[in-house]
């Protein structure tokens, strides 16, 4: 089953490609998410987020219910998989 998780909004940036990109916090593991979809979210807002795509924005107390939600069906593992940086040259000022 696919899942789409909750995540705090704590960064808004564009990638070199001109999408605009963030960096979410689950539960004290922060991910880079693609914001495309959800153009009105702003830091501080809470998305939920499928594959690395934020799909719409909930409140707070909607996000902690559904973390606590998926912690209790143990549907959190994939949070564990390491953040791979897609432009690594960019980021280091080599592209």
């Amino acid at each position: 089953m696919c899942l789409a998780i909750p995540g705090k909004l704590i960064e808004i940036t564009t990638d070199p490609a001109g999408v605009k990109m963030g960096r979410a916090n689950f539960g004290g593991i922060v991910k880079q998410v693609c914001l495309e979809y959800t153009p009105e979210v702003e830091a501080g807002d809470y998305v939920l987020v499928h594959v690395g795509f934020a799909l719409s924005k909930v409140d707070e107390g909607e996000a902690a219910r559904t973390y606590q939600l998926l912690e209790e069906m143990k549907q959190l593992g994939e949070l564990d998989v390491p953040d791979v940086d897609p432009w690594p040259m960019e980021a280091a000022g080599s592209g």
